[in-house]
């Protein structure tokens, strides 16, 4: 939904209806997950994907009907087994979507949640798929105010509550409730989905291969600053177009920069007075990953002039060094790459060996999703003296 609010937020400010697919259920290895969206707008432009190519024609179709009734629906699509060319995910999985008409009139906080994502203030949107509530009805709630309503005060001040909860932690999914927000019902299902700011990453060192990760890092929806103590390294020139270049010491920049537990910390840096203070300083923060690159001796001298420095074996054992997977990565591209698989795997529990070696759900379970989404472990790939 964030890649394509930018189009859908032009057709809506203009007053163009639009169909608004979103995927709000999932089961077993569906390959989109909950929030993903896609929309038919004037001259039948399509922005978007909800299965990655399954179901489009049939969402497509969906789409135009709505707008043209002004009904929500909400559909299911599932495998086929007598058929497995007719409509449905072959890939044996089951999506669930609500498909809604959005105009200003029929939705009058959805240009609240585009300005919000744009300027980059938190907001979660909920939404009503199923029950005795408007279908379609839409509450976008921000830490300290709300847009919109469900339809019931009781429900909105319910729903309300969640929202700031799941914000916090950037959570997206389906609630339940009675009509009037009752906790122990679940009449009415209501799907919440967060916009939380883009997670930072952090590049320290700007040599080559900090261009390449910033590079990767943008690609993958981070806020990308990459910071050297050198002004004459630390350039924007030598960057990507919207990444933020800081001449600083690195430990004092992040003594004084806000982390949390999706920000990514990465030491390109090769040098002992610096990353002796700042990976000391990272490693006692939050922070999702925090790597850095180096031979396997350059490692381990670390590594013990840290412990010198007072970081204990848990705080050590945070630390991904040598950074990145074994890929056989060698130029700075193919070392980001390296990188950032690492940080994916990290994320979403993958175990970086190849698919055709694992058995079981190619997608594992988010977190807090509950389903059969796992994969069996595989074999680790062996390691290397750099990644």
């Amino acid at each position: 939904m964030r890649d394509v609010l930018p189009v859908l937020g032009g057709w809506y400010a203009a007053g163009l209806p639009f169909g608004l697919a979103t995927v709000v259920e999932v089961s077993r290895s569906a390959p989109r997950d909950p929030g993903a969206a896609m929309a038919v707008g004037p001259g039948e432009e399509v922005v978007g994907s909800v299965s990655g190519g399954c179901v489009e024609g049939a969402v497509f179709e969906l789409a135009r009907e709505v707008v043209a009734g002004g009904e929500p629906r909400l559909e299911t699509f599932g495998y086929s087994d007598e058929d497995a060319f007719a409509v449905g995910l072959t890939c044996g999985g089951e999506i669930t979507l609500l498909v809604r008409p959005v105009t200003p009139a029929l939705d009058p906080a959805f240009g609240t949640v585009v300005d919000c994502v744009a300027s980059g203030e938190p907001v979660t949107v909920a939404t009503v798929t199923d029950g005795p509530a408007p279908r379609g009805s839409a509450l976008a709630v921000r830490p300290d105010r709300v847009s919109g309503t469900l339809g019931a005060s009781g429900l909105d001040a319910a729903v309300t509550a969640d929202a700031r909860g799941e914000l916090a932690l950037g959570a997206t999914g389906l609630r339940h409730y009675g009509p009037q927000g009752q906790r122990r019902e679940d009449s009415v299902s209501v799907f919440l989905q967060s916009f939380a700011p883009p997670p930072r990453m952090l590049v320290f060192g700007a040599i080559d291969y900090a261009a390449a990760v910033a590079r990767i890092g943008d690609f993958l929806g981070y806020r990308v600053t990459v910071c050297d103590a050198r002004p004459v390294f630390a350039t924007p020139r030598r960057f990507p177009e919207g990444v933020e270049v800081v001449a600083a010491w690195p430990h004092r920049y992040l003594r004084d920069t806000d982390t949390d537990e999706r920000t990514v910390v990465c030491v390109l840096t090769h040098d002992p007075k610096f990353d002796v203070p700042l990976l000391r300083e990272a490693l006692r923060r939050p922070a999702a990953y925090i790597g850095a690159m180096g031979s396997r001796r350059t490692h381990a001298d670390r590594a013990a002039r840290l412990a010198e420095a007072g970081l204990t074996e848990r705080e050590l054992s945070r630390l991904r060094s040598p950074v990145g997977l074994d890929l056989g990565a060698r130029t700075p591209e193919e070392v980001a790459v390296s990188v950032a698989a690492e940080i994916i795997a990290l994320r979403w529990g993958g175990t970086g060996a190849p698919l055709t070696a694992t058995v079981g759900a190619v997608h594992r379970p988010v977190p807090g999703e509950s389903g059969p989404r796992a994969v069996v472990d595989g074999p680790s790939a062996p390691g290397r003296d750099h990644r």
